[in-house]
Parts: structure tokens; sequence; C-alpha cells
């Protein structure tokens, strides 16, 4: 439903600026995801917030396996304890648990978790990149409007002489204009 007001909201406002306006209104498209695809920077990138997720995935795993170690050894000895023997082993245990719990919040935590500030940095280039490209390609094109159509757009026909996904790439490739 919300998709739906908001292409009749798109409309609407297109169809205003285009009355209004002495030229006509001229709208492209391009496929994002088919960039992030082929452009190397982009493919790169990926690569590395990839890994480095990799990386803290593995090193909390082990953290959790050792947690799971020393609880089943708790547990071997816990009968052979006095009460408080166990109340310290499992002091030490719930200790661990939060170690884990804050390695991972400060992490994957969002917003402000390692991994997003990361990834927010990795990405930050490409896309300023991407969107100087579509920029460049929309105003030679003498586009009034770029309108992506990957993912969750509100694009739902576009016409293939308008696509410029194509131009985009040559000139992040190239750096020149078609």
């Amino acid at each position: 439903m919300k998709k739906y007001v908001l292409f009749a909201a798109a409309v609407f406002l297109f169809s205003n600026i285009s009355f209004s306006q002495e030229s006509p209104l001229k709208i492209g498209y391009v496929d994002s995801q088919l960039i992030l695809n082929q452009l190397p920077e982009a493919i790169k990138a990926q690569g590395d917030i990839t890994a480095l997720q990799n990386k803290w995935v593995k090193e909390g795993d082990n953290l959790t396996k050792e947690l799971q170690k020393n609880y089943a050894d708790y547990q071997k000895k816990a009968k052979t304890m006095t009460q408080d023997q166990q109340l310290a082993e499992q002091q030490k245990l719930l200790k661990q648990q939060q170690s884990i719990d804050d390695f991972k919040k400060a992490k994957f935590g969002q917003p402000n978790g390692e991994f997003y500030v990361k990834s927010d940095s990795i990405w930050k280039p490409v896309k300023d990149k991407i969107y100087h490209a579509i920029e460049v390609i929309g105003k030679k094109e003498n586009m009034t409007y770029v309108l992506d159509k990957a993912g969750n757009s509100i694009v739902l026909y576009a016409d293939p002489k308008y696509d410029i996904t194509y131009k985009v790439l040559d000139y992040l490739k190239t750096g020149n204009i078609k």
C-alpha cells in the first residue's frame, strides 16, 4: 500500500513539474545492483566487508566454543565442589558470557558497531563515485531525474531507451562520456 501511495505522489509530482516547465520532463534510470556487481571498486569493497565480517564472526564463535567447553567442565566438576566454589565458577561463566555479548555488540551492534562504521567508511568512496557518474551522465543525457530500478524502488515500468546503467558503468570504468 505504501508503494502505491508513493507511486501516486511521484506521478502527481512529475505531472505537475512537466506541465510547469518549458522543456519536457526526461526521466532515466539505472540498475544500481548491476553497477555494484560489475564495478571493480564495489567488488573489492564487498570482499573487504565480507572478510571483516567473517573474521569477527569466527572470533565470536571461538569465544562461544570456549564458554561451552568451560561450562561442560563446570558441569563435570560441580558435584565435587563446595557451594562457594560452584558460585565462583558460575560467576566466571556469567562474566565470560557477558564478555561475549559485549564483543558481539561492539562489533555488530547497530548502528554504531565497528562492522557498520567500517562498512560505511569502505562504501562511502564507492557510492560517491557512482553518484557522481550518475550525475555526469544524467546531465549529459539532459535527464530531469534518474531513478534506481534495483531493490524496492517504485519503478513499475521502464523503457530500455532511458536506461543509462551501461553509460554510467562505462564512465566509471573509463572516465569517458560516450
